[in-house]
């Protein structure tokens, strides 16, 4: 079953036939990960790199940023039995797409941010698809952990 993770939206699944999926991808983020052993994966849609540019938004919708919404999708995994040293992790997104002077960056912003959190961490990224100016969706399958990338011209990537 197709489980769609919206905007600033965070969903996790330990059943076989999930597939999370997340559309329209610009500047912002997808985080996909996956425990092999325990057959849990996560997916994580962010928006901003930063909750302190708005802690009511943060309080509310945690998943609208990298710093909240990052601990947010380990600890949902967590639950269902996923073991951070097992997780593989996989991102997507964080393009500049509304305008070609870049000017507010947040695709850039959004990319460095994420990285920071998994540095602090000690996570290492296996596979990522980001920058650029296209849109993206990701499909995760919970059963293999296969994560897929389609672009906005159509073009299909496996992570």
């Amino acid at each position: 079953m197709d489980i769609v993770v919206g905007i600033s939206d965070v969903k996790c699944s330990n059943k076989n036939g999930d597939v999370l999926v997340t559309y329209a991808l610009g500047s912002c983020i997808a985080v996909a990960v996956h425990d092999p052993v325990a057959g849990v994966g996560g997916l994580l849609h962010f928006m901003l790199p930063d909750s302190t540019l708005d802690q009511t938004k943060a309080s509310q919708a945690p998943a609208m940023f990298a710093d909240t919404g990052i601990p947010l999708l380990f600890k949902s995994c967590y639950q269902l039995g996923a073991d951070k040293r097992r997780m593989t992790v996989k991102v997507a997104g964080g393009a500049s797409i509304l305008n070609d002077t870049d000017y507010f960056r947040i695709g850039k912003k959004n990319i460095t941010a994420m990285r920071k959190i998994f540095w602090r961490n000690n996570v290492l990224i296996s596979a990522e698809d980001t920058g650029l100016n296209f849109n993206r969706t990701v499909r995760l399958n919970v059963a293999d952990g296969k994560c897929l990338v389609k672009v906005s011209n159509g073009t299909l990537k496996d992570l």
